[in-house]
């Protein structure tokens, strides 16, 4: 799952419209922000393996510090209650932990069973990864509805609120596809750099928000 994690982000924004947009796509990737991390540091391992799914040619071989149900749990406990202190926003607080949460839940309809229960214990996963036609169907689907919600309940400040929201969309529409039409990566490091570019959209999140308002006005907890 990659734009159905965005997706989830721009549809929780009017749930808690104090949260920066950036906040909130960190918070539905902090995962896949941490894993490559742990991937260059030789505590995770991914292998490229053509066919391993029809989706991705990725095998996740070992990855339960950021992608087992337990620590998905204990991620989001720490980023909510670190975000509580900060803010002492209690709704942005919950929407954060269940953000965070939501990456692990996706995850579980997507990926074969590689995502295990906690270090060291079983793998599951529902596998839609293994019908191309399906995952673009559902994640398309998930990424209209949230870009919809956000659109409605949302409006730009000027005019770079709407250029650089819809500059986000196409962009992501076009990794979404070079992904499924491009060449596998040459290898794990690869796969691990080009990841670590995930955090240029916290930022990109940040500035869109900065141009962008609720329609509505905004809760005070």
């Amino acid at each position: 799952m990659f734009i159905g994690h965005f997706a989830l982000a721009l549809a929780a924004k009017p749930v808690s419209p104090r949260t920066s947009l950036g906040t909130l796509f960190a918070a539905t990737q902090l995962a896949d922000l941490v894993w490559p991390i742990l991937l260059l540091l030789g505590v995770e391992t991914v292998r490229v393996d053509p066919g391993n799914t029809a989706f991705t040619p990725l095998d996740f071989a070992s990855y339960p510090w950021t992608h087992s149900l337990l620590m998905a749990l204990v991620w989001a406990a720490a980023f909510a209650l670190a975000y509580f202190a900060r803010t002492r926003l209690a709704r942005g607080a919950w929407v954060i932990g269940v953000l965070v949460f939501s990456h692990w839940a996706l995850d579980f309809v997507t990926h074969r069973a590689d995502l295990p229960l906690a270090p060291g214990a079983a793998k599951v996963g529902l596998g839609l990864w293994s019908s191309v036609l399906a995952t673009v169907l559902v994640e398309g689907a998930l990424f209209a509805a949230g870009v919809l919600v956000y659109v409605k309940k949302t409006r730009p400040r000027d005019r770079t609120g709407r250029l650089a929201f819809w500059a986000l969309v196409v962009f992501l529409i076009a990794v979404y596809v070079s992904n499924i039409l491009g060449p596998p990566p040459p290898g794990a490091r690869a796969v691990s750099i080009v990841t670590l570019s995930m955090w240029l959209f916290v930022p990109w999140g940040v500035w869109i928000d900065r141009h962008r308002e609720p329609v509505s006005p905004a809760p005070l907890v």
